[in-house]
Formats: structure tokens, sequence, C-alpha cells
């Protein structure tokens, strides 16, 4: 057995005549004892999803570091590691959103994930009202979405655009808007904006020169 699958044990103590249970757990599996009491079971539950809660967190700070740390070659470390970067960059960019002192442990990371556009002072508001209300992210989401979406009965126009493009230059593209510290998406449409307007000022010059 190779050393990183070996078990290892952990003792709990619970349930209503505080007993003892054993857990055994590796790399790639957890075993339960046979009977164990369902609250105890749902206690395991939640420090597992706290556990994972927190990892997401620090990947996010790990990748922040190598971002201000290590500008041209951090994105090389990544590569050679088995982190998904796409997955590792919206982690960094919910992470500088929110500072340490800025997360609230009671909610998880998708929590703060919903509110991560908006303003500091809404986001703070909302996180608030979630903590509060004891709100799932779902909850969370279809509150904001009931809150920021008019009711006139008109649907909102979506358009989506699909670009074909080599990785070398969405490579380049997120490395920008990892600078900007934004995610892709965000940082695509305000190049967008800026290039649309610069090109409108462009005419509207070329037409007051051509009346004079």
């Amino acid at each position: 057995m190779r050393g990183a699958d070996r078990p290892d044990r952990v003792r709990i103590v619970g349930g209503r005549a505080g007993r003892n249970f054993e857990l055994s757990r590796n790399q790639t599996s957890l075993a339960l004892p046979a009977r164990l009491p369902i609250d105890m079971w749902t206690r395991i539950g939640q420090d597992l999803g706290a556990a994972a809660d927190s990892v997401t967190w620090w990947l996010g700070d790990w990748l922040v570091y190598g971002q201000d740390r290590y500008p041209e070659r951090y994105r090389r470390a990544i590569d050679e590691t088995a982190l998904d970067y796409q997955t590792l960059r919206n982690y960094a960019w919910i992470a500088r959103k929110f500072p340490p002192g800025r997360r609230r442990p009671a909610l998880s990371m998708q929590h703060h994930a919903e509110v991560a556009s908006l303003d500091p002072e809404v986001q703070d508001n909302w996180l608030d009202r979630a903590q509060q209300g004891g709100w799932s992210r779902n909850e969370l989401r279809r509150r904001i979405r009931a809150a920021t979406t008019p009711d006139t009965g008109a649907r909102p126009l979506s358009v989506e655009l699909r670009l074909a493009v080599t990785q070398a230059r969405r490579g380049l593209w997120e490395d920008a808007a990892d600078r900007a510290n934004c995610d892709l998406s965000a940082w695509m449409l305000a190049v967008l904006d800026a290039a649309a307007r610069r090109g409108t000022e462009g005419r509207d010059r070329l037409r007051i020169a051509d009346a004079g």
C-alpha cells in the first residue's frame, strides 16, 4: 500500500451518551462506523463542508500571492500541478474582492461569490442578511435577483457571443484580467466598451472637422 493511501484514524466523541466513534479516512475514502447516530453523521457532514469551503479560500489566497509575487511565473507553476487554472482564477477573484477581514466564516465562498460584483456596501448588506436569515447560496441568489430585476413584464435581451481563440491568446487575456483584478468576462466587456467609445469619439471628431 502506498503511503498516501494508508488510512488515518480519527476519534470523535458525541451522541446522546457521549460515546466514542472512530473514523477511518485516506486520500480517496472515508469509512464511517456501522452504527453512527444521525446527529453525529450530520455533524461530520457539516465539518466536512466547512473544511472544503476553507480550502477554497486558501487556494484563492495562494493564487493571489502567486499573482502578486511571481506575475511572470505563477501561471507556468500552476500548469505543472493538477489544479484547474480557471477554477483557481475564480477563487482568486473572490479572494481579492473580500480580504480576510471582510469574509464571513458562517457563509460559504459561494455566498460571497454571489455578491462579489456589487459595491462593497451592498455586498456587506446582502451578506449580513444572508447570515442573519441563515440563507443558502441559492436563496441569496434568488433574493438578489428579485430585488434587482425590474417587474416590468419584459425580459432583458441576452446575447451570447462565441469566439474561437488560441490558448495563447486566451492566456494573455486572462493574465490581463488578473492584473485588472476582475474576472475574464468583466474585463472583456470593459475593453470592448472602451474601444467602442474611442471609435465613436473618433467619428465625431471627423464629422466636426469635415463640417468645419
